[in-house]
């Protein structure tokens, strides 16, 4: 499937499977993410969105098939220099407890560093313009768990904007957050790839919030590439009924201009 803006790929998969366990979740994936874009991946649970992003992020061992990043295939890229150039934040992410935001933060230098070179001068910038970034300025010697959701989520964010990586991935960013910390949350990435041109991919569940947010969109079923595109063109009340087994119908967000699914019931041929 085209992509329908012309942009450089920043992530290319030929014939991708990737499975747990011996069950196979994807299957001969072929995918392209534009570069310098924010791409959602939506889909119903299971379909295989999280799979597909640690299979991009070489968390996850394919069973076939090749992910490439800027035309290098990952597989064969050093550990460390795959982490200076594309950088990850699972889904509800864990730390160490009484780690502070700057002790958070300063994790995503170790890519950075080695043997003969332990902490430095650009470490230390890195680490505070991250945290400026995210406005976290007078967060940044409190500890991460008595910080509210969207302030924790915006720390994780400013630990994988210090590793200083062209490409983000993000599996669910908004999960458990109330809208106005999803808003938060979803303004700083969308101000981050307009001001930084960050390549950024990021599994919704929203659709609504996809639209409104995503430059390229990504449908998923069964472990297959469904639709893509631009959102416009892809969310359709066909598409949702395809998908999602749900009746909707689509009208234009009149803030965003964007598309605006308004659910009406589960499909008969879904029960």
């Amino acid at each position: 499937m085209k992509l329908d803006i012309a942009s450089p790929i920043a992530l290319t998969t030929r014939k991708l499977s990737l499975a747990y366990d011996g069950n196979t979740i994807v299957q001969g994936l072929d995918l392209a993410i534009p570069q310098s874009r924010v791409t959602a991946l939506v889909g119903p649970n299971g379909c295989g969105k999280s799979t597909l992003l640690r299979g991009l992020a070489r968390l996850l061992r394919p069973t076939g098939g090749t992910v490439y990043l800027d035309s290098d295939a990952i597989a064969h890229l050093p550990t460390k220099e795959l982490a200076k150039r594309l950088g990850i934040l699972p889904q509800s992410p864990a730390a160490p407890e009484g780690l502070t935001v700057r002790e958070l933060v300063a994790q995503g230098r170790y890519p950075h560093q080695n043997w003969l070179q332990q902490w430095s001068k650009e470490d230390e910038l890195k680490v505070e313009d991250a945290i400026a970034t995210t406005h976290l300025e007078n967060f940044a010697n409190r500890p991460l768990d008595t910080l509210s959701g969207g302030q924790r989520q915006r720390a994780w964010i400013a630990m994988a904007l210090a590793q200083d990586t062209q490409t983000l991935l993000l599996d669910e960013p908004t999960t458990y957050l109330d809208l106005a910390h999803q808003i938060e949350v979803l303004d700083l990435l969308a101000d981050l790839n307009r001001r930084q041109g960050k390549t950024i991919v990021m599994v919704l569940h929203d659709l609504n919030l996809a639209c409104r947010y995503a430059d390229h969109l990504i449908a998923l079923k069964a472990g297959q590439v469904y639709a893509q595109g631009n959102p416009i063109e892809v969310m359709t009340e066909a598409l949702v009924h395809q998908v999602f087994g749900l009746e909707s119908k689509i009208i234009r967000d009149p803030v965003a201009g964007t598309p605006l699914c308004i659910p009406i019931s589960r499909s008969v041929d879904s029960l």
